[in-house]
């Protein structure tokens, strides 16, 4: 039972940390309901680029049956090197997301769904980098049945994310706060939830887990640094 309790908390933590981002490009979909694109073209199309964002993070469902615990555990540094990264590199992420995209070029599918469910789709997909980073060490940390359960609790919370952000398009105060504050606690959350995984599975105890961390923070900090010379010179 508490496997259990755990499986469903560290399912909604964890979508709601990578899909903070996904719930403002709801808010810009959804403001712009027509006769073309309908809240059913939003709604599918949510749901069917998470399902290809799941599928891509599988292997780390099949690693997890394969590979000993301890050496899974370090792929959670991986969400903790995603909030450091986020958090140094803040300013350089403003940059605004619109639901217009390029057409896509259509195969057979589209006799499946409308193509507007696929440019949806597309989008979720194209800023799910995230999610895949996430959700690869977190399955392989899980057994199936806590990755059964983590799965439903994904698919519930999307529906309610559509739901919440068809609201919001009517509540342009809170709206425009989550647009504009929303982001900048979500490298906290990740960062935690990493921590979690690595702590859970053994892989670190928390001073191995803390220089870990620092010598995150002093490679990101390079990285920019390098960018910002080779910008300067060019």
């Amino acid at each position: 039972m508490s496997e259990l309790v755990s499986a469903i908390s560290t399912g909604i933590v964890s979508f709601t940390a990578t899909n903070i981002d996904d719930i403002l490009i709801l808010l810009l979909f959804f403001s712009q309901v027509n006769s073309t694109l309908t809240r059913r073209h939003i709604i599918l199309g949510q749901y069917l680029g998470f399902t290809v964002l799941v599928i891509a993070s599988l292997p780390g469902l099949f690693g997890g049956l394969i590979l000993p615990p301890n050496w899974i555990g370090l792929l959670g540094l991986i969400p903790i090197a995603i909030g450091i990264s986020s958090l140094v590199n803040q300013e350089e992420d403003s940059q605004e997301v619109t639901p217009e995209t390029e057409q896509l070029e259509y195969s057979t599918l589209t006799s499946f769904f409308p193509p507007q469910v696929y440019s949806v789709a597309a989008i979720t997909v194209a800023n799910g980098s995230d999610n895949i980073s996430v959700y690869v060490p977190l399955f392989a940390s899980s057994n199936l049945w806590s990755f059964l359960a983590i799965i439903f609790i994904f698919f519930l919370l999307i529906g309610i994310w559509c739901y919440c952000a068809y609201k919001l398009t009517h509540q342009t105060g809170i709206a425009d706060i989550l647009i504009q504050y929303g982001n900048y606690f979500v490298p906290f959350v990740l960062m935690g939830l990493g921590a979690f995984i690595t702590l859970k599975s053994g892989a670190l105890n928390p001073i191995k887990l803390l220089a870990s961390c620092l010598c995150l923070v002093i490679l990101v900090k390079d990285d920019q640094e390098m960018d910002t010379n080779n910008d300067n010179s060019c």
